[in-house]
């Protein structure tokens, strides 16, 4: 149940959304009379069939059939649950949470996040002025400029650079009234040996702020200008910087990554930045450290896919190949981009451009031939020592698919290709796989939608006029009554919404969209916001209603005959003299159907 202090948080959130300005910070909307046209960002498509009706304060695509109030649309395009989706936009709004009693260790902890969230956003700005507006970053252009980095994309990144002082930052934070603490407990400086006050960590190096999932600045990462070490630099472990859990670049991608349905992982933000610079948005990178269980859950939370894009030397190949260990047994699609030349993505963008990177990407390899071709690279098959090698060392990855008929016929490419009997490698196979237990990591996902070709009529296109009348109106859930019960309303999703409608009328209450999204099914959901989206044809609105519940009680009627029918024609053969009062009933409900 939930409290009143958290009703009064939803309604005063709910009131100070405009759906429109929502909407349109994420899909670009063209005006058409009462109403605004875009591309769905829930499925590819180049003719628009996703609307908003700002006065209605719903959304509904046409194609896929999503719809729902400001919350769903936050929800789906952010990818997190309902609830989170209200806070997620109280946090914009400047609305405070209702507040549970907190232990004074969790108030503490709380503080300090929000205080380190906030120095780290001054030393963003403070790098990246550095850069762009000050002397001090002629050195960081000229290397961004010799890397193809646009001023797009230092904008787009908020890139920066770090003077080639010891502790330019630190005093000018200082002189801000920044605590030391602050400085240490957020990685940007550390104590001097000798106790003579701090340092800066960052120094003469191109800075990257790094972010999370929600765009909040949580460290950074450093490169020197030249060859010195070391090469990179990233924020220390704090209580917001864990590179376990971190992919740079996630919070500018995820969106991209749900409508392309893959994410491109690739070694280093360098990499990442010069990646999406090219255009391709779905990229993301680790932080120098292995992909992760985590970083794979991440993922997996926006597409069904991972694409593994690491340098093609003989170091980005073990990576790729610890990588593609992690993921094997979540159920991911796995394929691996492979970047010829011995080159890293950035390099291999620079000396051939970004159309020539997004071939590769359309060729990308899936897991199993990925992993074949390396096996076969660092073993000798024309020794017996050499097949053995390169059979066990390819059984993993075989035992990972979960179609039979794809397994098969995998499990007779590998005997081809060493030359070895199909027996034995089923055999081998079927020890291996008995031999290992695999883990189940499936984390929740939203998946792309598709569009979904829905069977429409008369019929129902009546019943949504009739909800939204009711929606206007709940007083007139009444006068529907009167024409034909709720329960004589044929399609069992139209039928949900009347029926939560009736209820709140028999409470006085008006609905909302927020009791609305509440209480109904997705699909009666999405089906009222289709009924409050879409328009009437030309039609005024009281002759559609009208209309649309001659259509309803015509539908009822029919029903009605049907079953009488029915009975009758039963009676009959039973030799129940009833049937004439049920042929009468037969004949009244037909000629209340022609008079309609």
């Amino acid at each position: 149940m939930r409290s009143e202090r958290m009703d009064e948080f939803v309604e005063q959130v709910r009131s100070q959304s405009d759906i429109l300005n929502v909407v349109q910070s994420y899909v670009p909307l063209k005006r058409k009379g009462n109403r605004y046209w875009g591309c769905c960002p829930f499925h590819n498509e180049k003719t628009p069939s996703f609307s908003v009706v700002p006065d209605k304060g719903f959304f509904y695509c046409f194609g896929c059939h999503a719809g729902g109030n400001v919350f769903k649309f936050l929800s789906m395009i952010e990818n997190v649950t309902y609830f989170e989706a209200i806070k997620l936009q109280a946090e914009k709004l400047g609305i405070p949470l209702p507040e549970r009693q907190r232990t004074p260790e969790e108030v503490a902890r709380e503080r300090e996040m929000s205080d380190l969230r906030k120095v780290n956003e001054m030393a963003r700005d403070f790098f990246h002025n550095c850069l762009t507006m000050t002397s001090y970053g002629q050195a960081g252009k000229a290397y961004f400029a010799g890397r193809s980095i646009s001023m797009e994309t230092i904008e787009e990144f908020k890139l920066g650079f770090a003077p080639n002082a010891w502790d330019k930052l630190s005093t000018a934070f200082s002189k801000r009234g920044v605590k030391q603490e602050f400085l240490l407990a957020s990685g940007l400086a550390a104590e001097r040996n000798n106790g003579g006050g701090l340092y800066d960590r960052f120094r003469n190096r191109v800075i990257i702020p790094i972010a999370d999932e929600r765009g909040r600045v949580v460290g950074f990462g450093g490169r020197v200008l030249d060859d010195s070490k070391p090469k990179y630099l990233n924020t220390p472990e704090t209580i917001l910087f864990n590179k376990r859990k971190l992919l740079f670049g996630l919070d500018r991608s995820h969106r991209a990554i749900q409508q392309a349905g893959y994410a491109i992982v690739v070694e280093g933000y360098m990499d990442a930045i010069s990646v999406f610079g090219a255009g391709v948005k779905n990229v993301v990178a680790s932080l120098g450290t292995a992909f992760t269980v985590d970083h794979c859950k991440k993922l997996l939370r926006y597409a069904p896919e991972i694409y593994f894009c690491y340098d093609s030397d003989e170091a980005g190949q073990k990576a790729t190949i610890r990588a593609l260990s992690i993921v094997r047994d979540t159920g991911a699609v796995v394929k691996v981009i492979v970047v010829p030349d011995g080159k890293d993505p950035d390099e291999y963008i620079r000396k051939h451009g970004a159309d020539a990177f997004r071939q590769l990407v359309q060729k990308a390899l899936p897991l199993v031939e990925y992993r074949l071709k390396y096996v076969l690279a660092h073993n000798n098959i024309d020794t017996l020592e050499g097949k053995v090698k390169a059979l066990h060392e390819m059984l993993p990855v075989l035992a990972g698919i979960r179609e039979p008929a794809v397994r098969s016929e995998y499990e007779k490419k590998l005997a081809q290709t060493l030359l070895l009997d199909e027996g034995v490698v089923r055999t081998e196979l079927q020890h291996f796989a008995r031999g290992t237990e695999y883990q189940e990591v499936m984390p929740s996902r939203a998946p792309i939608r598709q569009v979904v070709k829905k069977q429409d009529n008369a019929l129902r296109r009546a019943g949504r006029i009739v909800i939204r009348m009711v929606w206007q109106d709940v007083s007139l859930v009444y006068h529907v009554g009167s024409v034909l019960p709720i329960e004589g309303i044929g399609d069992p999703v139209q039928r949900e919404i009347l029926k939560f409608l009736q209820e709140l009328g028999s409470q006085g209450q008006a609905p909302d969209d927020v009791t609305a999204a509440e209480n109904l099914s997705e699909d009666a959901a999405a089906e009222l916001s289709r009924a409050l989206v879409e328009d009437l044809g030309g039609r005024e609105e009281t002759e559609a209603y009208n209309d649309s519940l001659k259509v309803l009680r015509k539908s009822y009627l029919y029903a009605l005959f049907m079953e009488h029918s029915r009975k009758a024609n039963e009676m009959m053969q039973a030799g129940d003299m009833a049937y004439v009062e049920e042929l009468n009933e037969v004949m009244r409900i037909k000629n209340e159907m022609d008079e309609l």
